[in-house]
């Protein structure tokens, strides 16, 4: 039973380990993305909104987590993005369309 309980913890580690990994992978994917678009990204707005399990190319299983983020092309308005995390590759993503600032 305390093994069992062991291999659980050990598990449960592992799993929030990777999760906070994940999460930095798709911060900096978020920010090269709103960089390409000349966008903001509210880092602090990155967050897993779903999670499953999916296979890559070879066939092997992998979570695919789907995160949501917003970003910024003024300072006040926000505007809800997404995207797809297969293991730590990026899948999709999307963010809407806006008009550019006039400077």
């Amino acid at each position: 039973m305390e093994i069992i309980l062991l291999i659980i913890l050990i598990l449960g580690a592992w799993f929030w380990l990777d999760s906070v990994a994940k999460r930095e992978i798709a911060v900096n994917f978020g920010q090269s993305l709103a960089n390409r678009c000349q966008l903001q990204l509210l880092d602090e707005t990155v967050a897993c909104t779903k999670m499953s399990v999916g296979r890559d190319s070879r066939g092997h299983a992998q979570f695919q987590r789907f995160y949501e983020f917003e970003v910024t092309a003024n300072g006040t308005e926000r505007m809800q993005c997404h995207l797809q995390l297969l293991g730590d590759q990026l899948i999709s993503w999307h963010i809407p369309p806006y008009l550019q600032p006039v400077n």
